[in-house]
């Protein structure tokens, strides 16, 4: 079947899964996609493993201003064949915040280049470039994945910025990304507590 045919039968299934409830909630929030049929993650996930990783195909949804099929995309991306050109142009043209969260947990946490993204587009001064990067150093901490000095102090450095920023989902990734930090071991917690003790913060 060529893509075209595959992404117009894709399409067709969202259709089944519309959730008239889910799209409403986000349009009132302010969410606005060119097309919006409000499929739970659940139901595109179970999409997602019936169509297994396909590279040409996540391309092609991607390009789809339709929310379901940016999801759908993300989850069907083998992170092994993204290089990082792509993973720039996906970053630069994703503008909601559900795409960036979703992005970073189905994909960018699993790019073998994960880590060096994270703190580029921590150290951004875009909202969602930062929102990403705090999200796959939270998963990779979550994984155990120990950071060298330099990526300490950077983290650290980056973490304090955000957590004294304007933007409320930024200050909630960066602490929640700090509080995976100190699960990393002692040393990691302590150095946590004394960052945040600088600036008058405790973990919630």
């Amino acid at each position: 079947m060529d893509l075209n045919q595959q992404i117009k039968e894709i399409k067709q299934s969202f259709r089944l899964m519309m959730d008239g409830m889910v799209a409403t909630s986000m349009r009132q929030k302010g969410v606005d996609y060119k097309l919006n049929w409000g499929a739970t993650l659940p139901r595109l996930k179970a999409k997602a493993d019936e169509i297994g990783k396909n590279y040409d195909l996540a391309i092609a949804l991607w390009k789809e201003n339709v929310r379901e099929c940016k999801i759908l995309a993300t989850m069907i991306m083998p992170a092994d064949k993204m290089l990082p050109e792509v993973a720039e142009i996906w970053m630069e043209q994703t503008d909601a915040q559900e795409i960036a969260e979703q992005t970073a947990f189905n994909l960018y946490q699993y790019l073998p280049y994960a880590a060096e993204k994270a703190y580029t587009w921590m150290a951004s001064d875009k909202e969602l470039y930062q929102l990403c990067g705090f999200h796959i150093l939270s998963r990779l901490f979550m994984n155990g994945q120990e950071p060298n000095e330099r990526g300490i102090n950077e983290f650290i450095d980056q973490a304090l910025a955000a957590l004294q920023g304007d933007s409320l989902m930024v200050r909630k990734a960066a602490m929640n990304t700090m509080m995976r930090f100190s699960e990393l071991g002692l040393v990691y917690s302590r150095l946590a507590k004394s960052a945040l003790k600088q600036v008058n913060l405790d973990f919630l």
